[in-house]
This record gives C-alpha cells, sequence and structure tokens, in this order.
C-alpha cells in the first residue's frame, strides 16, 4: 500500500494549518496506541536529577572537549580490522524507493509510541527506516534498546537503520554500535590533555555492559524476521542508488565531524549523482546556521553540501524535536532542502520562539508545529505549573493571535479578525516569542528560549494529545525525490489518515562537472 492510499480519506482536508481538529486540539476517539504500551511507563523526566546526572557527558564534552572524533576512529579501525569495506557503503539496484525517517523517538513513553501507529500506516510499502538521531534516552545504554527501540517499532516489516545523536554517544556509542553494527567495542576516552583533564576523566560517565542475551532476545521477539534484518557498515554510512545517494553522516556529541569521516564525506559525495544528506545534527534550524565543523581543518559539513560539484539537493538533521524547512537558493541559483526531522518520539521543542525568518523569506518556511500551537501548549503547561491558568492559558486562537501580533506574520492557520488581548500579548512575552523586524523590545522570560536548550523545552515535557509529533515519508523516483512530513497527534481521528502537514518534490538531475 503506497501513502498516497494510507491518508487519501483526509489529505485534501485536514492538518494543522486548516483547521484546530487537524492539529488534533478536538479528539473525537482516544488514540490506539495505549495498547500498544507496556505495563508500566515511567515517563522521561528532566526534572529528576538522576537523569541529568546520567547525561552529564554532554557537558563534560562542551567544557573540556568532545571525545567522539577519537573514539570514533577507533571504533572504525576495529570495523575495519573485522572485514567492513572502507567505503560504509550499501548498495540498492532499484532506482525507485522509498523510506521513512524520523528523528529523535527514544524516550519509551506515550509520547514515542504515539507515533508508531500513523507511522506504520503513511509509511506502508517503503524499503525500509532511517532513524535520524537519538535512537536512545537519555543516554543510550544498550539496555534500553528492548523497551525503546525493538518494542516499539516491532511490526515495521522493512529494516531500520540509524544515525548516532549526542545521546547515543553517552554511553560512548557503545549500545548503538551493538544493535546496529554487531559490534561490541568498549571504547574508552582518550586522555583529556591540559590540568584539567583529570577533573574531564573523574566525571566522564563510562559506558556500561552489553547483555548479548537480552538483546539476541529482543531482537528475536519483536524484529526478528529476515526482512527485518539489517546491518549496516558504521556509525556513518551511505545508501548508493541509481537515482539518489543517500548519505549519513555522525556528529558526535557537539555538532562536528573527525577528519577521517571528513575524507569519507568528500569522497561519497564526488560526482554528479543527486544526494541527500541525514546528520544527527541540522545545517539550518532555528533561523540559524550551524554548519558542523570539521576536525582540525576550518571547513565544515555545510561547504561539502554546498559544493555544486556534489550535487546535494537535501539535508536533513534531527536533534531539535519538531520540523522545519528552509529552502535555501545559492548563488549559483540551485536550491537546497534544509529540513529538521527531530519529532518522532521525544519531547517537543518550542516553534513559538523561532524569529520571523531570515535563513529564507518567512513565506517560504515551514514549521511544524505551528508557532500559534507551540505557544497555546506551552502557556497551558505554565499554567498548570505556576497554578495560574487563568493567566497564562491561551487558547489556539488566541496564542496564535499573539504571535500574529508580535513577529508580524501569517503564522499559517488564519483566525479572521481576531485582535489579541494585553493578557495574551503579556503571555507571548513572557513565554518568548520574539519581536519582528517593525519593532525590539526586550521583557521578562520564563525558561522557554533565555536559558540554554537543556532546560528549556526538556522540562516541558507532557504525554497526553496533542503530541505535535511528526516524520517523514521519502520517495524517490528516477526523475524527482518527494518528500512529505505527516503529524502523529495522538488522536484516534488522526492514526488512520494522519495530516500531511508540509511537502515538497525535488526533481532530480545529474549534473555535468
Amino acid at each position: 500500500m503506497s501513502a498516497d492510499e494510507a491518508v487519501a480519506p483526509q489529505r485534501e482536508l485536514v492538518n494543522s494549518r486548516t483547521s484546530e481538529a487537524g492539529a488534533g486540539w478536538a479528539c473525537q476517539r482516544p488514540g490506539t496506541f495505549n495498547e500498544l504500551l507496556p505495563e508500566r511507563v515511567r515517563p522521561l523526566s528532566w526534572w529528576r536529577p538522576t537523569v541529568l546526572w546520567r547525561s552529564r557527558n554532554d557537558v563534560v564534552a562542551r567544557l573540556f572537549g568532545d571525545p567522539s572524533d577519537e573514539i570514533r576512529r577507533r571504533c572504525v579501525t576495529a570495523l575495519g580490522e573485522r572485514g567492513t569495506p572502507a567505503a560504509f557503503t550499501m548498495h540498492r539496484s532499484a532506482p525507485e524507493f522509498s523510506f521513512a525517517l524520523l528523528g529523535d523517538t527514544g524516550e519509551g513513553d506515550r509520547s514515542q509510541y504515539a507515533v508508531v501507529p500513523p507511522l506504520l500506516r503513511a509509511a506502508a510499502g517503503t524499503d525500509f527506516m532511517v532513524i535520524a538521531s537519538d535512537v536512545i534516552y537519555p543516554t543510550g545504554e544498550a539496555a534500553d534498546y528492548t523497551a525503546k527501540f525493538f518494542r516499539p517499532y516491532k511490526d515495521y516489516p522493512a529494516p531500520i537503520y540509524a544515525i548516532p545523536g549526542n545521546h547515543d554517544w553517552y554511553d560512548g556509542l557503545r549500545g548503538f554500535l551493538r544493535v546496529f553494527c554487531d559490534l561490541d567495542l568498549d571504547c574508552e576516552p582518550p586522555p583529556w590533555r591540559g590540568p584539567l583533564g583529570l577533573v574531564a576523566r573523574l566525571f566522564w560517565r563510562m559506558p556500561g555492559k552489553v547483555d548479548e542475551a537480552e538483546i539476541a532476545d529482543a531482537r528475536a521477539r519483536y524484529r526478528g524476521t529476515a526482512a527485518q534484518r539489517g546491518v549496516q557498515p558504521g556509525p556513518y554510512w551511505a545508501i548508493d542508488t541509481p537515482s539518489l545517494r543517500v548519505v549519513g553522516i555522525d556528529t558526535g556529541i557537539t555538532g562536528g565531524i573527525d577528519r577521517d569521516q571528513a575524507a569519507w564525506l568528500r569522497e561519497v559525495s564526488a560526482g554528479p549523482k543527486p544526494k541527500m544528506l541525514i546528520t544527527g545534527k541540522p545545517l539550518r534550524v532555528d533561523d540559524d546556521r550551524r554548519p558542523g565543523a570539521i576536525e582540525g581543518e576550518g571547513a565544515t559539513v555545510d561547504e561539502i553540501v554546498q559544493d555544486p560539484r556534489h550535487n546535494y539537493v537535501a539535508a536533513v538533521g534531527g536533534d531539535i524535536h519538531n520540523y522545519q524547512r528552509y529552502p535555501v537558493r545559492l548563488v549559483d541559483g540551485r536550491t537546497i532542502q534544509y529540513i529538521v526531522s527531530g519529532g518522532g518520539g521525544a519531547f517537543m521543542h518550542a516553534t513559538h520562539v523561532i524569529p520571523k525568518t531570515r535563513v529564507v523569506e518567512e513565506d517560504a518556511f515551514r514549521c511544524y508545529p505551528l508557532r500559534g500551537d507551540s505557544l497555546s501548549r506551552y502557556s497551558q503547561l505554565y499554567g498548570r505549573w505556576t497554578r495560574l491558568p487563568k493567566l497564562f492559558e491561551l487558547t489556539p486562537e488566541e496564542a496564535t493571535a499573539a504571535v500574529e501580533y508580535r513577529l508580524g506574520i501569517s503564522p499559517g492557520r488564519g483566525y479572521d479578525g481576531v485582535e489579541p488581548s494585553r493578557r495574551a500579548r503579556f503571555v507571548a512575552s513572557v513565554l518568548g516569542v520574539p519581536w519582528g523586524q517593525r519593532r525590539r523590545h526586550r521583557f521578562l522570560r520564563l525558561p522557554v528560549r533565555a536559558l540554554p536548550q537543556r532546560f528549556r523545552s526538556e522540562l516541558a515535557d507532557w504525554d497526553r494529545p496533542p503530541f505535535f509529533k511528526s516524520f517523514l515519508r521519502v520517495e524517490v523516483t528516477e526523475s524527482e525525490l518527494r518528500i512529505r512530513c505527516f503529524a502523529a497527534t495522538g488522536c484516534g481521528d488522526h492514526e488512520e489518515s494522519p495530516p500531511i502537514e508540509d511537502e515538497v518534490v525535488i526533481p532530480l538531475q545529474q549534473k555535468r562537472n
């Protein structure tokens, strides 16, 4: 069954841009995902000190240096000694194929399982799935793969490949390598140099052990068919087809790549064949450019992507838990679609804090959830936390009007003639909706954008609809690449016909060098 057949009944009528019902604000019936949940589900909460402590490697890497590059080199060496070809490339002979793509999945709670029914529906007939970043929260441990990877996707009938995210690196990538590459390697970090190296070594959380029997049992119980089995060559890889080369890179904890991986990336990027990049960290996000540093070079991943000799047409990254798309037109006339796809199951990063875009024209920018829906959801959370619901809580209509007022944009779902109240304008200011170009104003903000990312949206998780999760279906023919963003609201209304929130069709042409 194709995705068109799966979503045909509501495709033209229902999504968050057309109605509140399309956004999932009013569910006619509960989602069936509740029936998929394990008997005991403990929601992942960043309020718990133990979760923050187990995730401390992120802080250590940013303060003392990211050891991911050196650990990765050791892992790649071990894979080579095992006989893995250095090209790290999987080949497919069919020029037409399709795959599902979703990022930041592995919380193991309701928000992850809410994605499963619409994913299985919209991804029907795809040849494989790719998880882009953070397969397992909070620390990528092998012990969590049963509940957060094997069990949720037991009914997806094709292979699943993955690109590690920063959370997968918190255990030295040990669990990820064992599950996706069949490699158990305890790669300890190299000694940090300098007088503070001992401090870094002291606080670095070492990887846990791999329970081989548990992983074997989980694989056999949940994803044990031959069609589901897929071993990828390494933490970074390429899938080469006659029409398109899909290239996945491993950006470690802080978002860069090592020099050996950069040499490999340049090699697989060479030539006129159209290419699509999948990365653990997006190159364009929140109206900002994050080009991805290359170890010891001063060059960036984005420079490789934009090189006309490489013919990249799209770059998709996870890490930020929402959907964003920036069609960036280059000076040579080409357009590259920069996409954020991190809504696969983890807590939602706010979109209402995204300013009026400068990376591209605002009319060309797309995000999900819409800024107004994001503000409305956060206002409800802050109303609950502060026990001041009458002050903070905004309806989607009120929140949308406040976003339009502050940013000076049409925020996606129009309401005729709605003027924001003073209360709505106040809440929008406090919760971090920026001013548009017409005015600049600094005001008290609660921790939505004012604090670092770790302490913004992480503290604003919830486990009831609408979840505002999303995933992509990517279809490739000899002449075009088609990318569609599907919503996962958690409502039973949308499980059989998941709303299509965005769609882009990219012509595929072999460029001449």
